[in-house]
């Protein structure tokens, strides 16, 4: 019996933070103004074939802001929504956030973590944007605050993550998070199903692949097709290549997976959420992450199961 278990029927994100904080936490999105290396030239342009930023960044982001500016924006947003939060994590999500040297990455750390209602941080990055001098960084701050860092792996395919211009292998992906659990570091890391020529079966095998990592908590998105993005052109071109799930099939989908993952890491999200102007299409409406959620459970209680029932360590 897992501490989780006699309230959800899965490892929940909010669950796990009223047992980490005991109340409430919020996290707070940053733009920090980084870039990344599949961006800039130093490993490719362009960038991933699917990305928009601006698609997931919430509007009080912006890099001109000072990141304390864009903290207590934040917090008057979250708090008209979610006012039962009292403490917030600052989370540097646009682009690669440990992509510059070690002092800039230790002055925007730093100013954030100065602020009265910042109880620490969660950092998205890159598998090929860390090193030793950053994660003994990491350790260190991880021993007098939260610190995450939350890797986007994207696909267990390496085939894939060369196709939509990743810049980086799930190898190197794979030896990045064991280097941040040995450093003492809560690790997350981000998923897509949906990417083209890959299948519903295969995404099936990646729960085994993703129980066998030593991560804290993953994020699970559908791929959505973001207009003016290299991905829109080819699946404007090449239809074929891409699996779309209908939300009965996702809810499914995610049910029996869910059965194959490990009971010990923390599930995040199921779903993504973009704003429907963004959209090439939006085949499920505009259904929120949440409702997702509340469908999941239903189903999982609907099967009598749970996270974890299939799973064979």
């Amino acid at each position: 019996m897992y501490p989780w278990q006699s309230e959800r029927r899965f490892n929940s994100y909010a669950e796990y933070f009223k047992r980490t904080f005991g109340e409430r936490v919020q996290k707070v999105t940053i733009n920090a103004g980084f870039s990344c290396p599949n961006r800039d030239g130093s490993i490719s342009t362009g960038g991933c074939t699917y990305c928009d930023n601006a698609a997931f960044t919430p509007s009080y982001c912006n890099p001109d802001k000072t990141i304390t500016t864009q903290i207590n924006e934040g917090i008057e947003f979250h708090k008209n929504r979610y006012r039962r939060a009292s403490k917030y994590l600052a989370y540097f999500q646009s682009y690669s956030n440990t992509y510059a040297p070690l002092n800039v990455l230790q002055d925007c750390y730093n100013e954030a973590l100065n602020h009265p209602d910042v109880a620490g941080v969660v950092i998205g990055t890159r598998p090929d944007c860390i090193d030793k001098e950053k994660l003994d960084y990491f350790s260190r701050l991880s021993k007098q605050y939260y610190v995450m860092l939350e890797y986007g792996v994207e696909s267990c395919n390496e085939q894939t993550l060369l196709h939509v211009n990743r810049g980086h292998t799930f190898e190197q992906a794979c030896h990045t998070i064991h280097l941040t659990r040995q450093a003492g570091i809560k690790t997350g890391a981000h998923f897509i199903f949906g990417l083209p020529d890959e299948t519903p079966q295969q995404w099936m095998q990646w729960a085994d692949i993703i129980s066998r990592l030593p991560v804290d908590t993953v994020k699970f998105h559908q791929l959505q097709i973001i207009k003016n993005t290299a991905m829109a052109e080819e699946y404007a071109l090449y239809p074929e290549r891409f699996y779309s799930f209908s939300l009965p099939e996702y809810v499914d989908f995610m049910v029996v997976f869910l059965e194959h993952l490990s009971p010990d890491i923390v599930v995040e999200r199921f779903a993504g959420e973009v704003p429907p102007r963004f959209l090439n299409g939006n085949p499920w409406g505009l259904i929120r992450n949440d409702q997702i959620i509340i469908a999941v459970e239903k189903e999982l209680t609907k099967r009598n199961t749970c996270q974890g029932r299939l799973w064979q360590p």
